[in-house]
This record gives C-alpha cells, structure tokens and sequence, in this order.
C-alpha cells in the first residue's frame, strides 16, 4: 500500500480570515511583549544595550523573538530563580518560550499561508502557558479571553454553536 500523499490529507478548516488571524496573532505578539517587559522589570534582569537599537524602556523596544531569546538566556545561565516562576518551572521555561515563537513568524510574516481554526487557538493557548510560567495574572486573562472570543467567532462562523453559551 502506498503512504498517503499531501494532496490526501483532509482539509482542515479555517473559517477566520487572513487579517483575522493577524489580528489575534498581533495581539498575543504585543501581550507577550508587554508580559516579558514586566517580568525582567519585577526582577531587574539585566537587558544587553545592542549597538543598533535603542535601550529597552517599552515593551515594543524589542520584538516578540528578541524577549524570547533574552529570557531563553537568563534561564540557560542559571539568573532566574526557580522561585520566581510558576512551580518553579525553570526547566520548562525554555519548551514552553519556543512554543510561542511560530507568533511572532506568523505575525509578521505576511506572504505566510492561512492556519487552520485549531493552530490559531493552539497559538493563543502558548501564550497563555507563557504567561502562566511568568505568573502574569493580568497576561492569564488577557489570553483567556482573547480564546474565548475567537473560539466564539469560529463556531459563529462554523454555524454551529458548538461549545459556546
């Protein structure tokens, strides 16, 4: 038997539309930054001045993947404490950092294809367990709701009421 081809896989669905998606993608990219910015704030992590770029005193200073790879560092060096994250995660900080970083690809990439219902609840879904490690209550919310109200819009368009009240 031969192995199924691409062209035979099922469609997935995407009932939101391309900007839709960048929307909800921008949204997670610039909470994340903002959560990320406030984090190094709380525990004054050092943030390296970089010749070409101004110093970090906004949360839109840098980009999503540049607060990834600052954070990824400090945990790899051993600077952030194991106490300062939920359950002391320290370990799974770097899987679940790399986890949210197809967000910022996707955001700003915008020759990039159209992702299906499930990748974009999945994105927002990373974003809240980066928030959750930070122990961002207000970043926690910010992605639940942000899930709530594009799953709602998805089974609305589905025409289906699926799980919503």
């Amino acid at each position: 038997m031969e192995i199924s081809q691409e062209h035979d896989l099922p469609r997935v669905q995407a009932h939101l539309l391309i900007q839709e998606q960048d929307e909800v993608l921008c949204k997670i990219n610039d909470r994340l930054s903002l959560c990320a910015f406030d984090f190094v704030a709380k525990y004054q992590f050092p943030i390296p001045l970089e010749p070409d770029k101004r110093p970090v005193q906004y949360p839109s200073d840098r980009e999503w993947n540049e607060w990834v790879f600052l954070l990824k560092r400090l945990a790899t060096k051993r600077r952030i404490p194991a106490r300062v994250l939920y359950n002391g995660q320290i370990k799974q900080l770097v899987t679940i950092l790399e986890n949210s970083l197809e967000m910022r690809h996707a955001a700003k990439h915008q020759s990039r294809p159209s992702k299906d219902d499930r990748n974009v609840l999945q994105l927002i879904s990373a974003g809240l367990q980066v928030a959750k490690i930070l122990k961002d209550a207000a970043c926690m919310e910010y992605m639940d709701t942000l899930y709530l109200e594009t799953e709602r819009l998805i089974q609305i368009r589905k025409g289906s009421p699926g799980r919503v009240s």
